[in-house]
């Protein structure tokens, strides 16, 4: 039964990653940002880039969009959605990325 549940467990495993499913929350949720900041924050123009910003920077900015600190047209919409938790984790995650192509 053991030998089973392993075999079980690891089809899951790699389905997961064959279906291009993330392990990193960070990237989940920030892919959401990457329809108006480019693909992992590489911003092509007209919005700012997030790739390399500052980790703690772009969380101070983002909760202040939440709290309606920092004037928005769309931002503050969006930053509603999100957790302190989740925008450390995207925050992180844009924080991590190289700026260049």
């Amino acid at each position: 039964m053991a030998h089973r549940s392993a075999v079980a467990l690891a089809f899951v495993l790699a389905v997961g990653v064959t279906n291009g499913v993330s392990a990193d929350p960070g990237r989940n949720l920030a892919s959401a940002c990457m329809a108006c900041h480019g693909t992992d924050g590489r911003s092509v123009g007209g919005m700012p880039g997030l790739a390399g910003q500052d980790r703690a920077y772009m969380a101070r900015q983002m909760r202040e969009f939440r709290d309606g600190k920092r004037p928005a047209t769309l931002m503050h919409q969006i930053a509603k959605g999100y957790t302190d938790e989740q925008i450390d984790l995207i925050a992180a995650y844009f924080a991590a990325q190289k700026t260049g192509r």
